[in-house]
């Protein structure tokens, strides 16, 4: 259970974002032992990965850490090998590990995880130009 500050923290908006969130009904919060509004991990996990899926809804904010805290939305396992995807405000990362890590960590959807991202390689890609701009260099 995640309360709403968290689950803003997770989303990566505000808490009142998400106080009215479950106000509108988009998503389902209940109420702890204190009274405070509850998110169920597993349904949090399900409008990150929803929310995450529409355009509209992404921010355009951006992070330059190495640590990256979100919900894990999915994890697929095989004999040997796992698949975690985890929805860290409107990044989603996807890491492969061993299956024998994932069940170390129990790790599930609805989990707190934080991806700590170590890399000696960037891709960087070129954006293309705006349409009607291509290829007019003084003209």
């Amino acid at each position: 259970m995640f309360r709403i500050g968290e689950a803003a923290e997770l989303l990566g908006v505000s808490a009142d974002t998400v106080r009215r969130w479950v106000d509108a009904g988009r998503l389902t919060a209940g109420r702890d032992e204190h009274g405070h509004r509850v998110i169920d991990g597993v349904d949090l996990a399900a409008f990150a990965r929803a929310q995450a899926a529409d355009p509209d809804e992404r921010s355009d904010s951006s992070s330059a850490r190495n640590r990256l805290r979100g919900i894990v939305v999915d994890v697929v396992k095989d004999r040997v090998m796992a698949q975690v995807d985890i929805q860290a405000g409107p990044f989603r990362i996807v890491s492969l590990m061993s299956r024998e890590a994932v069940d170390e960590l129990d790790l599930r959807v609805g989990s707190l995880a934080v991806a700590v991202i170590k890399s000696t390689t960037v891709v960087v890609e070129r954006v293309a130009p705006a349409t009607g701009s291509r290829g007019r260099q003084g003209s």
